[in-house]
């Protein structure tokens, strides 16, 4: 259990923050998650709010994807694709976080029965709204789900590349790694990375440093969802920190899905102490029964930051982020502005 002083959590409450590993179905509210039980009737969801955080305590990692996909299951209409992704946004202004690039994987959606078009008109309408009315800047990474295969990968690589939207930054691969060749992806990733899209696949979670290698060699990985088990290999921490490959490391969500025993044993200060980039992010927030903020309670206590240096967390992933310069330069200015703000009251509003 983590635990803050008032004027440190006060601290990290305000704080102008951007998140670069947040799953959009992952991020749905229990609130949210009974609303869609309740509009598709599903014997594996409980659509008792309170009854879900029992039903998301997780075994292993082969558990949490089990129980995610019977999330996603409840995904069914461009309405409810709508709803989830405003309420997401909702949640993240409530969080003061500024910017986010939500990972979506459409090929669940879309198989489903929801067309396209439909569904990618729903994930802009709800983006476009959450910009002008809750000022929660959203990109998107449209990430393959791995164990669909490579019929997933096709789908996901024409709805990204054929069809594509406005606010679409990246292109992922999500799900198990074990068993999972990073490397049969490849063609797909040229494609993207050919028409202008961040590569930014999972590694290193589920499985060992020879999956962040294969991202990195034949995904042209430029960002790694997780990575943490990269200190496994200290050549491979070399190369990470060398290069500045910034890793989207969830510290809470490494416990829950059994990838690290707790979080004392967490390697994020060993990753720091290496010269890694690393961002701190929350996953499946819900899921995890997390969010932002407590993550970065989560490192502050892991790494003993104080109000700087949980600033300059915060500025990591702003940096490793895929907004456009400007936009950088005003979210780092307003995480600066804070920090200044925030010590010249001493310590306190």
């Amino acid at each position: 259990m983590i635990l803050m002083s008032s004027s440190m959590d006060t601290f990290i409450a305000g704080l102008p923050k951007a998140e670069l590993h947040v799953h959009h179905v992952g991020s749905a509210s229990p609130r949210i998650v009974a609303e869609l039980a309740a509009r598709h009737p599903d014997p594996k969801v409980p659509t008792d709010p309170e009854a879900l955080a029992e039903f998301f305590t997780f075994r292993d990692f082969p558990h949490f994807i089990e129980l995610y996909l019977a999330t996603v299951e409840l995904v069914r209409t461009a309405e409810d694709v709508r709803l989830l992704t405003f309420e997401v946004a909702r949640d993240m202004a409530r969080q003061n976080i500024r910017y986010a690039e939500l990972t979506v994987t459409p090929y669940s959606s879309v198989r489903r029965g929801i067309p396209d078009t439909e569904f990618l008109a729903a994930i802009e309408d709800a983006r476009k709204a959450a910009e002008s009315e809750l000022g929660v800047v959203l990109r998107w990474c449209f990430d393959i789900p791995g164990e669909a295969g490579l019929e997933s990968a096709e789908e996901t690589c024409r709805i990204a590349v054929d069809l594509g939207c406005e606010g679409l930054v990246s292109f992922g691969l999500g799900g198990p790694e074990a068993g999972i060749s990073r490397a049969q992806f490849k063609p797909y990733f040229d494609r993207a990375r050919a028409a202008g899209l961040h590569s930014v696949p999972h590694a290193g979670e589920g499985d060992g440093p020879a999956s962040v290698w294969a991202a990195l060699n034949e995904l042209k990985a430029e960002r790694i969802g997780h990575g943490v088990r990269s200190v496994e290999d200290e050549a491979l921490l070399a190369h990470l920190a060398e290069r500045q490959i910034p890793l989207e490391v969830c510290p809470t969500s490494n416990v829950a899905t059994r990838v690290v025993a707790d979080l004392d044993r967490h390697p994020i200060r060993q990753l720091l102490d290496a010269g890694v980039l690393v961002t701190v992010n929350s996953d499946d927030p819900p899921m995890f029964g997390t969010d932002l903020n407590r993550e970065y309670a989560v490192a502050a206590r892991l790494l003993d930051l104080d109000e700087a240096g949980l600033a300059g967390l915060a500025k990591n992933a702003v940096d490793a982020s895929f907004l456009d310069a400007p936009g950088k330069a005003r979210l780092r200015g307003e995480i600066d502005d804070y920090l200044a703000e925030w010590t010249g009251s001493g310590s306190g509003f």
